[in-house]
């Protein structure tokens, strides 16, 4: 190695030393300090388009723990997507899109009374600066305060909500439970209903709650491109919020999850679904669900985070990133 190589101060650990919230530059894949695709950890939010955050919270759990884990495994997962341009967008997002990392929501699972607030707060400081959050889970209870926060800013939303489970069994108000909080929700008024639809279920509930199912074997039977246009028709031109439950993949491509349910959709087809939805109006999004002890490989945080990049080159492309595809 030269000695103007070994010298460039433009290159690793840009999670720290990095200035500005636009751009890359060269990283070790093995290496490094760790933040969701090697982006400037700040508290700053001056400027930038979306806050990327994870919600280190797993209490609410029905069977398997350790979706608290899940934001650590998902940056660790997301190096090499910052390594080369976006496939198949064929650009760098973030020659477009200020993407700031920062850092974990502190949630202390000690005090039960304080875990809502502290979330919702959380949340309601990033929309409060006008950005975009990306949460990271965490259990998928914590998608109901940051919905909260949502709510408070934008009014009721349409959720596009990618599960093996619907997440809308009886809930009394009160119980802290992943499997129950959208039906809660629903019931504070904090969603759209009438706009929302829920991808991937093969889980079995005796109501819809006025959401529309597109279940698992549905999507196997009609496709991807069916089910890009069923979301799309759904959701229209609504305020929408995104969130990914990972088990949503087959355990065959998400082992690494707590309530993994066979028959689910592969990576492929939940990518492929993702990159159909560029046109929607996102006012926020999360992945959760990954619990790093039950996977193999590190294929559950891949998709994880690669679901997550996806969706920031949807944002990318709105802001004026050009799509290159190669190949067919």
């Amino acid at each position: 190695m030269s000695d103007q190589h070994a010298s460039n101060p433009k290159r690793g650990d840009q999670a720290f030393r990095k200035d500005s919230v636009y751009g890359r530059w060269p990283e070790l894949t093995h290496g490094g300090a760790l933040s969701f695709l090697r982006r400037k950890y700040s508290e700053d939010l001056n400027g930038v388009d979306v806050a990327v955050s994870g919600i280190p919270y797993d209490c609410a759990t029905t069977y398997r723990p350790g979706a608290r884990l899940g934001p650590r495994a998902i940056r660790a997962a997301s190096v090499q997507l910052a390594e080369l341009k976006a496939f198949p967008f064929g650009f760098d997002p973030f020659e477009h899109l200020a993407v700031v990392d920062t850092g974990d929501c502190f949630v202390d699972s000690h005090y039960p009374s304080q875990v809502i607030e502290t979330i919702q707060s959380h949340i309601a400081r990033i929309l409060d600066a006008g950005v975009l959050p990306m949460s990271f889970g965490g259990d998928h209870f914590v998608t109901y305060p940051i919905l909260r926060a949502i709510a408070d800013k934008h009014g009721p939303v349409a959720l596009i909500h990618f599960d093996a489970h619907p997440d809308t069994w009886d809930d009394d108000g009160e119980r802290f439970d992943h499997g129950s909080m959208f039906l809660r929700a629903k019931n504070e008024g904090l969603l759209d209903v009438e706009n929302s639809v829920q991808v991937g279920i093969r889980t079995y509930n005796d109501s819809d709650h006025g959401f529309e199912i597109l279940t698992s074997p549905w999507i196997h039977k009609n496709g991807v491109d069916a089910t890009i246009a069923a979301i799309k028709q759904r959701v229209g031109d609504t305020k929408v919020y995104l969130t990914f439950d990972i088990d949503c993949l087959d355990p065959a491509f998400a082992p690494g999850t707590g309530t993994p349910v066979s028959g689910g959709l592969s990576s492929a087809q939940a990518l492929d679904i993702v990159r159909g939805l560029g046109a929607l109006n996102f006012v926020g999004m999360d992945v959760v669900e990954v619990s790093p002890a039950y996977d193999v490989s590190e294929v559950t945080a891949i998709a994880a985070a690669t679901i997550a990049h996806d969706l920031l080159c949807l944002l990318a492309e709105k802001k004026g990133a050009v799509r290159r595809p190669v190949g067919r």
